[in-house]
């Protein structure tokens, strides 16, 4: 794929309006998936692993990545020791990607942003890079990644910065001030793919469930 078919990629996913349109961009997507966003520069899976074994210990489990796409955090947390993984993705074409590499004990197909099918305090720590962003979930996919999270669990999220300005800290704040989360950790504005012009800053967040 050259550079403008990835340009265009990324350009489909972050104007997406739906789930439907979401899975369908990234099945078409999926073989291409890693090499393109390696060439991009892609930094979330490499920074919210920095900030999950910050606060996670190593073999702790089970952990889900939510948003796995094709397993490149799976692959990344095996070689660091959190070997009892299991992912959650929208698309079963990046799913399929995923399950080739051998790194997780379960696959689901869900969408992130309503009831997810896991029961509560189910995980001990959760991961999510890429997922909180333009055109995928807002804030509404946090309410149930603290439902299915342990108590004293961690939850890692990169969060598009407009986002995180729109609305995502605050209410961020408001869950903190309730007693229901602890703010942890906080990169602050970075940029997720540097070799994409024009791309907005992002940050990635530690929340402790209480």
């Amino acid at each position: 794929m050259n550079a403008e078919d990835k340009t265009a990629r990324l350009g489909a996913v972050y104007q997406a309006e739906n789930p439907e349109d979401v899975a369908r961009v990234y099945d078409a997507w999926a073989e291409k998936y890693d090499d393109d966003m390696s060439l991009a520069g892609y930094r979330h899976p490499a920074i919210s692993l920095a900030i999950l074994s910050r606060h996670v210990p190593k073999g702790a489990g089970p952990l889900l990545d939510a948003g796995a796409g094709t397993g490149l955090i799976g692959e990344w947390l095996t070689i660091t020791g959190f070997d009892n993984i299991e992912a959650l993705d929208i698309s079963s074409g990046m799913l399929a990607v995923a399950d080739r590499k051998g790194v997780y004990k379960a696959l689901h197909q869900a969408a992130l942003g309503g009831m997810l099918p896991f029961a509560d305090n189910n995980f001990a720590a959760i991961i999510s890079a890429g997922v909180f962003t333009s055109g995928h979930v807002g804030v509404e996919g946090l309410d149930d990644l603290l439902r299915i999270c342990a108590a004293g669990g961690t939850i890692v999220l990169t969060v598009k910065d407009v986002l995180w300005q729109s609305g995502f800290g605050k209410r961020v704040a408001e869950l903190e001030a309730a007693g229901v989360l602890t703010l942890i950790d906080d990169t602050g504005p970075y940029v997720s793919m540097p070799g994409e012009e024009g791309t907005t800053p992002s940050r990635c967040i530690a929340l402790k469930v209480s």
